[in-house]
């Protein structure tokens, strides 16, 4: 048995649902990316008593509480958090420590690795298999959704995302994304989900977004996920405050951004975190000199990363 048991799991992007219809039994679906920050950082050990310490203890501890319970009743350990996703922020903090905790555990325990049944253990996925997707796969990744039978909907497509290709996050402190209860509130209210309009996103993710990614073509990827969240952004506007995104503020820098020739804008899930897709470390960070002065001023921070082409990283000590 290792002595520790280290996990680094990177965030995520929710670039939109592909159908949240449902006519033809599956309902949600989704494309997701891995970007190579923020991530999570932890280490599991055995000790006396069940503890966690550094950011997110309280939540992290709850779902070691709850892993334990399923995969190794009766033991105890000390889980240390180096680093988290901040939470409810739309880049999969709450997923990605659960499926790490569990990764960590199952490690330590000498039990093999199941990360479908991992986050349907710790409720994660109930809507979404991104997160589980990309913590095994990273990449750019879709899921099928979910239908009657489905435990965690499956990835029915992962590629490499381009190496050159950077990210601007805009993110804003001030604010947080629909979490929990008011979420589950928000989809029980939001109108039917037409079928002309899960039609134009399923076509704009297979036939657009996914054929740019793979043959490397900046312009028609961007032009598909500008498009992709235009379609989501109305759908779920009621449920924040009549907007496409969560945040005024980031929405307003994105504006500017776009009037600067920006493209591949959107908010990933409920946000409030906001994102401009650039072909190259140069351009992205020429967007990032012209946000500068916005963001500050309204007290957003700016970050440029890149997609993660891997998942997370489990190392025994």
């Amino acid at each position: 048995m290792p002595i520790s048991v280290s996990v680094v799991a990177a965030a995520r992007l929710h670039l939109g649902f592909l159908d949240m219809n449902g006519a033809l039994g599956r309902k949600f679906g989704g494309l997701g990316l891995s970007i190579d920050a923020p991530a999570t950082r932890l280490t599991l050990q055995p000790a006396e008593n069940m503890e966690a310490s550094g950011p997110d203890a309280e939540r992290a501890l709850a779902l070691l509480e709850k892993a334990t319970a399923a995969l190794a009743p009766g033991k105890r350990y000390r889980l240390d958090i180096g680093e988290a996703i901040p939470p409810h922020s739309g880049l999969g903090s709450g997923t990605q420590l659960a499926l790490a905790i569990a990764a960590a555990l199952r490690r330590i325990e000498d039990l093999p690795q199941n990360v479908e049944a991992d986050a349907a253990l710790l409720q994660r996925g109930a809507r979404s298999g991104l997160g589980a997707g990309l913590f095994t796969r990273g990449g750019l990744v879709v899921d099928g959704g979910r239908g009657a039978e489905t435990l965690t909907p499956p990835v029915v497509s992962r590629l490499a995302f381009p190496q050159d290709w950077r990210i601007l996050l805009v993110s804003d402190p001030a604010s947080i994304g629909l979490h929990g209860a008011e979420e589950r509130k928000a989809f029980a209210e939001l109108p039917p989900f037409s079928e002309e309009d899960a039609g134009k996103l399923c076509r704009l993710v297979l036939m657009q977004a996914l054929p740019a990614a793979a043959e490397a073509d900046f312009s028609g990827f961007g032009a598909a996920i500008t498009a992709i969240q235009a379609i989501v952004g109305d759908y779920f506007a009621p449920a924040q405050g009549g907007r496409r995104f969560t945040s005024v503020a980031v929405e307003a820098l994105l504006a500017r951004l776009a009037q600067a020739g920006a493209t591949g804008l959107g908010q990933t899930s409920w946000g409030p975190t906001g994102f401009a897709f650039a072909p190259d470390e140069t351009e992205a960070r020429r967007l990032e000199a012209l946000a500068r002065g916005a963001a500050e001023a309204s007290g957003l921070t700016l970050a440029v990363v890149a997609g993660a082409d891997r998942g997370a990283r489990i190392d025994a000590v």
